[in-house]
């Protein structure tokens, strides 16, 4: 399943509810699909707010899609080129400090099994990926070298 979405809020939050309706209908379990539902609004709002700006004209696409023992969101967006599997934790801050972004990422990390970054033209392609079971070692080692050879 495919769609093309505005860069809004609200486009997002459809695109979420998507991915439910496509999870239920494939009988995905909902703990997977909360942890794909968090981590799609996350990046989904990521992309509507530092990609493009909130600018309804512009667009962006999500992919849903169950191969096999796997659940993939794939996102994609023509804003400037920003790789999430590059970017650090933020630092613990003291107390009385306010560290705002990449708080996000965390969750996006904690609720995925894999992800995935490349670009292609002028777009940011990020894929998300839950399995419905444990993964394999096989395809962990799999992923780390897909990342390891994008980072190249």
């Amino acid at each position: 399943m495919r769609m093309e979405l505005q860069a809004t809020p609200q486009e997002v939050m459809r695109a979420v509810e998507a991915l439910q309706n496509f999870g239920r209908a494939e009988q995905v379990p909902d703990r997977i699909l909360h942890c794909l539902a968090l981590a799609l609004e996350e990046c989904g709002s990521n992309i509507v707010t530092h990609a493009l700006g909130r600018d309804a004209r512009k667009k962006f696409t999500v992919a849903l899609e169950l191969q096999g023992n796997r659940m993939q969101v794939e996102l994609r967006d023509s804003g400037p080129e920003f790789d999430l599997t590059a970017f650090n934790a933020p630092a613990v801050a003291a107390a009385d400090e306010d560290v705002c972004g990449g708080w996000g990422i965390q969750i996006v990390r904690r609720h995925t099994d894999a992800i995935c970054y490349r670009r292609e033209g002028n777009e940011n392609v990020l894929l998300l990926i839950k399995h419905l079971n444990e993964p394999s070692t096989a395809e962990m080692k799999s992923y780390r070298n897909k990342t390891t050879e994008q980072e190249k």
